[in-house]
């Protein structure tokens, strides 16, 4: 019987054809399938880069009311608190390494006889850009301000002179002319702040320092608290700076401070004591702990006031609260024996308005009337924190990261002059090719199986049986 002469070499190269044609297959259905693979790269770097529009137009600068006084000289600086964690800029990121030594900010008149010592922590406030990433803006600067804490020394006095540490920080990538100005609020006033004028309604303004960047100052603001300021608590006042770079917009940041009084005026058989409040950064509401305390000698009835400022409320009062005005809340706390306390607490909800203008201050009024002799009354101030208050929106929008490849639909560099983007043709493209590997690994394999089929089919006929 005749046989197909099928050398072994050919069969090993159609046994080696299949798998490879296979795993062929199954890398352009992979690429096919999954476009996104082809465009997540891409994607990112490009949007990365995406140009954002500055705030403003470029020069421009804060000018003042040619009728404002607006003094030639700044306020002296002295040496900034330990930093113990970085400030949150309010501004764009800017990328600040460690400054040895920064030299404290100029200005026209002379300063402190001992420049600042470097801070204990690096001023690393915004951490520095990704490779991609827009570059730095050239302007940027922050402020923290301390609270006005009265002692007990202040119902002894008629008004109590103090101070305000406010504390700026240059987060920019080059040097700026930094401008100060600052509020007080009702039964406060300027103490004679060298290098600061009144403005008008509480407002303050003063000189221009000009700050390195990565710099960071401090300086003190005499305040004088009127004897009776205590009647129009909760006070609360507020700190703005100003950066301002040839060739650019200028940046701004305010943080607000609170006038926190002690228990008072002073009476015997009462003492009340209040918490302060914090609101995470959720923004949820939060919790007010007051204690009142009956210290003489008979029962009394007790009440607490509290008082709020605009925008921070008691939304669902407990029982025995009643609310009297949006700010404030009246609750009954019954008879509180001779030698003890009564707690309460207030659940507190603030607007994200007042949750960035913290802090701010509130207010606790507590009255015992006992069961015989006069009433006795006290209030006290106390502090409202905010996370959100370290989260201002950044003065101009920040570019989109490109993150889990997706595409900014509005982003103008991405597209070309045809309009469909280089990055959904480079797309199309590929698919089209993978399509095509698909079309012709399916040739091959069924080209290869055919010829397999035949030279099986042939090798199984038997040949021509010879004539006898």
């Amino acid at each position: 019987m005749a046989r197909v002469d099928v050398r072994p070499g050919r069969r090993a190269r159609d046994r080696r054809t299949v798998p490879l044609l296979a795993i062929s297959l199954a890398a352009g259905l992979t690429v096919a399938s999954v476009p996104g693979w082809a465009t997540a790269a891409p994607t990112a770097a490009r949007v990365a880069t995406a140009p954002t529009e500055p705030v403003g137009e470029p020069g421009e600068e804060p000018t003042a009311d040619p009728t404002d006084p607006v003094p030639s000289e700044a306020p002296s600086t002295v040496s900034p608190p330990p930093q113990s964690t970085p400030p949150a800029a309010t501004t764009e990121p800017a990328p600040t390494t460690t400054a040895p030594q920064e030299p404290a900010p100029t200005t026209t008149s002379p300063t402190t006889s001992t420049p600042p010592p470097a801070p204990s922590a690096p001023p690393v406030r915004p951490s520095a850009p990704a490779p991609g990433s827009p570059s730095a803006p050239a302007a940027g600067v922050s402020v923290t301000t301390d609270d006005i804490t009265l002692t007990s020394a202040y119902w002894n006095a008629p008004s109590t002179v103090t101070t305000l540490r406010v504390t700026v920080t240059n987060t920019g990538a080059s040097s700026a002319r930094v401008r100060l100005a600052y509020t007080l609020p009702a039964g406060l006033t300027d103490a004679g702040t060298e290098g600061c004028a009144d403005a008008g309604g509480g407002e303050h303004r003063c000189g221009e320092w000009t700050s390195a960047p990565g710099a960071r100052f401090s300086t003190l603001l005499r305040v004088r608290v009127g004897g009776d300021a205590w009647r129009k608590m909760p006070l609360s006042g507020s700190v703005r700076v100003t950066a301002a770079v040839p060739g650019a917009a200028p940046v701004s940041d305010n943080e607000g401070f609170a006038v926190l009084f002690p228990p008072g005026p002073p009476a015997p058989g009462i003492r009340l004591a209040a918490d302060e409040v914090t609101f995470d950064i959720s923004g949820g509401a939060s919790g007010l702990d007051v204690r009142l305390g009956n210290t003489g000698r008979v029962d009394a009835d007790g009440r607490v006031e509290v008082i709020l400022p605009a925008g921070v409320t008691v939304p669902a009062p407990p029982a025995g609260c009643t609310t009297v005005d949006p700010t404030r809340t009246r609750c009954d706390l019954g008879t509180v024996p001779a030698g003890r306390t009564a707690d309460l607490r207030l659940p507190v909800a603030a607007t994200p308005e007042a949750q960035r203008q913290a802090p701010l201050a509130g207010a606790v009024l507590g009255q015992l009337d006992p069961r015989s002799g006069r009433p006795r009354q006290v209030q006290m101030s106390f502090r409202i924190t905010a996370a959100a208050a370290l989260a201002t929106p950044v003065v101009s929008t920040p570019a989109p990261t490109g993150s889990q490849g997706v595409l900014a639909a509005d982003a103008p560099s991405l597209r070309d002059g045809g309009g469909i983007s280089s990055v959904r043709r480079t797309a199309i493209t590929l698919i089209a090719v993978s399509t095509l590997l698909v079309v012709l690994a399916l040739a091959l394999a069924t080209t290869s199986l055919r010829r397999r089929s035949g030279a099986a089919m042939t090798e199984r006929t038997p040949g021509p049986t010879p004539a006898d």
